[in-house]
């Protein structure tokens, strides 16, 4: 997403603070990040930022959406690129082993980060990560049974229940290495995932 010259001075100027804000909330999370830290990555004062967004939760709930379309996009991207459903969803491990060098990724992935620390504390961001881990889970589902009705995954196969255990494997992953800050277990968790996602060949 980049700023468009169809865009008005005030909606370029709210999309510029989205977008330096983004990785900013992403790493440090809604309470870590003070506007102290939004002023200094923006180059724009208080009065600039509150101007253009009510307070710091509507900065936030912006940069979070922002954020995960930023990685599904670049997902759906690779998935488009390819046609069997099998190689689609082998998409996953092979970007997920990356998230330690991709950008977007480094910080972590956002529904898991917006998730565990807004759980019981910001009720609109964990709502907004359930929508989106929703999301996430029914562009799975879809993929399989597309699979399954091409004849590439087997009948059999449980769509909600593949989708769920993908999405647990990437995010208990992604976790453990931005814990320790290296990829050796991601590789294996992904080897992992990849091994599961190949067995469901039709």
């Amino acid at each position: 997403m980049h700023l468009s010259e169809n865009l008005s001075k005030a909606d370029k100027t709210r999309q510029f603070i989205i977008e330096k804000t983004a990785p900013l909330f992403n790493e440090k999370g809604f309470a870590g990040t003070s506007l102290s830290d939004m002023t200094t990555v923006t180059g724009l004062t208080k009065g600039s930022i509150y101007g253009n967004f009510e307070n710091k939760d509507e900065v936030a709930l912006a940069a979070f959406d922002f954020n995960f379309n930023t990685v599904t996009n670049y997902i759906k991207a690779q998935i488009l690129a390819t046609d069997n459903s099998i190689d689609r969803l082998l998409v996953y491990p092979t970007v997920y082993r990356k998230f330690l060098i991709l950008p977007f990724l480094k910080p972590g992935c956002p529904i898991l980060n917006t998730s565990t620390e807004a759980d019981d504390t910001h009720p609109k961001l964990r709502e907004r990560a359930a929508k989106a881990l929703a999301f996430w889970k029914t562009s799975i589902e879809n993929q399989i049974k597309r699979g399954i009705a091409r004849g590439e995954i087997k009948s059999e196969t449980n769509p909600s229940a593949i989708a769920a255990i993908l999405i647990a494997i990437i995010e208990g992953s992604v976790m453990q290495a931005k814990v320790v800050q290296h990829a050796k277990d991601l590789k294996v968790t992904m080897d992992y995932l990849e091994k599961i996602i190949k067995d469901l060949k039709s």
